[in-house]
């Protein structure tokens, strides 16, 4: 059945909006040559993208020839304003944006005392609400479309709640609801680790794979899997749960509560830091340090949760993400590479990240704008 007119607008509409998104500033011969429209065709939508306020005329191209110059178009990077939100146990951090991506404030705050004691939930989000509002202030932002924000635990896919889950502070489950209520804007709440999995696979170390997992090394352990370019999130939000697999060399076994027992101890940010002292190391640059014995006994108990996954999954890429995954870097993807293909025949990359720490933000700024665009680039968009 053949698209109606104004189905068939809409959907070239997205078309060239998307080619200005990924390429930047087009002329109408480009912008014809990239969607393979008809010239009217194609100043027709500049026309109609241009009244929405979703286009604009920023320079020119041809200056270095002869004849007429042929005017750029772009989109209107101030039409839409973002936040995106990374949300620690202990701090959270922010960046506001334009709908390009373009960063035009950005903070952070601890949160709670720095004891080990959980910070009641209502001044906690406060102190985030309150360091949302200011950043935007900051930068300039009256108004915002989209926030999204990146936090430890399982987000319920058919709610989009963060679930209650034990040994995270309580305050994480509130933030979202108290940013609906305060902020007028689409509130959108994801799994830190799968974000960081988002921004890696689109301006990161998987850029050219659209199938791989990531392991996130910080002060937890998890891991995102991203199947044919659709990020998996499994039934319950779990999918990549690594923490609480089973692994030898472990005192127990894991339980419902407490991933103690699994991957957990032997990969997680306490474990590294006590490998490290064993090893006549400084836990704070042991990672950078290239003593060999200490990357080559991290390699091979990383490679024990690599297993795992690629027997189960055969991603082909593993990419090594969090602080530990960055400061190891190219040494220790190198070595958990080689320890892995003596455990499986499945052949596997192991990429270190290209983004480190800053990859749960970047990906829920990218989540943020993709919000923003599906809204005002959809079909009922003015």
């Amino acid at each position: 059945m053949a698209a109606s007119p104004s189905t068939a607008r809409a959907i070239n509409d997205r078309l060239a909006l998307r080619l200005l998104q990924d390429e930047g500033p087009l002329t109408a011969t480009q912008l014809k040559t990239l969607t393979g429209l008809s010239r009217p065709t194609v100043a027709d939508l500049v026309e109609r993208l241009q009244d929405s306020g979703l286009v604009r005329v920023v320079g020119e191209s041809g200056a270095e020839r002869r004849g007429p110059n042929a005017k750029l178009y772009g989109l209107v990077a101030d039409r839409a304003h973002l936040a995106a939100l990374d949300v620690r146990t202990d701090s959270v951090s922010v960046v506001v944006a334009d709908l390009l991506g373009a960063t035009l404030a950005e903070a952070s705050v601890p949160i709670g005392d720095g004891t080990a004691a959980e910070p009641p939930p209502e001044p906690a989000v406060e102190e985030a609400v309150a360091l949302l509002e200011r950043t935007a202030r900051q930068a300039g932002v009256a108004r915002l479309h989209s926030v999204g924000i990146g936090a430890p635990g399982l987000v319920d896919p058919a709610t989009g709640e963060l679930n209650d889950s034990s040994g995270l502070p309580a305050w994480h489950r509130r933030l979202a609801p108290a940013l609906q209520s305060r902020v007028p804007a689409t509130v959108l709440i994801e799994n830190e680790t799968n974000l960081a999995a988002v921004a890696e696979q689109r301006v990161g170390a998987a850029r050219d794979r659209d199938t791989f997992v990531l392991i996130w090394l910080g002060r937890g352990v998890g891991a995102a899997v991203v199947l044919a370019g659709r990020l998996i999130r499994g039934a319950s939000g779990g999918a990549g749960e690594l923490g609480f697999l089973p692994v030898p060399g472990t005192a127990g076994l894991p339980s419902a509560t407490d991933c103690g027992g699994g991957f957990h101890a032997l990969a997680g940010a306490a474990a590294v830091d006590a490998l490290a002292v064993r090893h006549g190391l400084d836990p704070r640059t042991a990672l950078a340090s290239g003593d060999e014995r200490f990357l080559d006994e991290l390699a091979e108990r990383l490679a024990v949760g690599a297993a795992a996954v690629a027997s189960v999954l055969d991603p082909g890429c593993v990419v090594l993400g969090g602080e530990n995954g960055h400061a190891g870097g190219a040494a220790l993807a190198a070595r958990v590479e080689d320890r892995l293909a003596r455990l499986s025949p499945l052949r596997t990359e192991v990429r270190a990240t290209a983004l480190g720490d800053g990859a749960v933000l970047r990906g829920a700024l990218l989540a943020a704008r993709d919000a923003a665009q599906d809204d005002l680039f959809g079909p009922g968009a003015p």
